[in-house]
């Protein structure tokens, strides 16, 4: 397979200082490792990548593609709720960056489960589920995804899994809170200052528990950066398309959703709020 390469793309939702070098694009850290008219290549604005703009120019063309993938470790406990964790594993584990080759290509995101022990955990409903990785042996996670549920309210005073989330934020690019798992990165002091949901039935207990955030009750996805919470449970499907369309832009995103046969979001209005404005 050739790359075709373009002069210097602007990219929406990539920071002001960054372009998209014929087939490298510094914030996520994809590249292919060919090029098919290296005259075409610009020099980066990042002066620290003009060695590999220069390499990559000299490399011989081949038919393999070499993809940095984005590491996404979701956690898990007991009594968590299924969807919360395994829509958002289905998003990312969908998505394609080539929708032509779905069979032949993997996913740009390696997705891990994580636990705090490394044995079956059981959901509610019942499901048992084996993490990847516990506590101890997990690696450096570009995204972290913090599903809620009944266990959810046990786990919020278990000061391990709380430290673990603090200790490890700031080499996170990005935390996501699903549902309840909001309330986890609340207690952990994550979203202090910051526009946040979660379930709407825990909206109250969100705005009691926390006065220093700006609880949003009409936002089905509340983007605050490098922190990102949804509203209850099926929200979190929506959070993750809106991840894959930050890393990867709005046309893959929605070949992802296309693909689960499921709505692409076109806003992040919470679509329970009439019900309940009614009630």
């Amino acid at each position: 397979m050739q790359c075709n390469i373009g002069f210097p793309e602007r990219i929406p939702w990539l920071p002001e200082k960054t372009v998209k070098i014929g087939c490298i694009i510094e914030k996520t850290g994809l590249f292919f490792d060919h090029i098919e008219d290296s005259s075409k290549v610009a020099m980066p604005l990042n002066p620290n990548m003009q060695e590999d703009a220069t390499r990559l120019r000299a490399k011989p063309m081949s038919n393999h593609i070499a993809i940095r993938r984005t590491l996404v470790g979701i956690l898990i406990f007991d009594q968590v709720e299924v969807l919360d964790f395994a829509g958002p594993f289905e998003v990312f584990a969908t998505t394609r960056l080539d929708e032509s080759r779905r069979a032949e290509t993997e996913s740009p995101f390696d997705i891990r489960l994580i636990a705090e022990h490394r044995r079956p955990i059981t959901t509610t409903g019942g499901m048992m589920v084996v993490p990847h990785h516990d506590f101890t042996d997990c690696p450096e996670l570009d995204i972290l995804v913090v599903p809620g549920g009944k266990g959810a309210r046990r786990e919020i005073n278990n000061p391990v899994l709380m430290n673990w989330i603090r200790d490890r934020s700031d080499g996170f690019s990005l935390l996501a809170g699903v549902c309840t798992g909001a309330m986890l990165l609340g207690k952990a002091g994550l979203l202090d200052g910051l526009r946040a949901t979660t379930h709407w039935r825990s909206l109250n207990w969100m705005r009691d528990s926390f006065p220093a955030v700006m609880v949003v009750e009409d936002e089905f996805v509340v983007d605050a950066g490098s922190v990102i919470t949804s509203a209850g449970i099926s929200a979190g499907i929506d959070m993750a398309l809106q991840l894959v369309l930050r890393y990867h832009g709005q046309d893959v995103a929605r070949a992802a959703a296309r693909y689960m046969e499921y709505p692409f979001p076109e806003n992040s209005r919470r679509r329970i709020l009439e019900g309940l404005t009614q009630s």
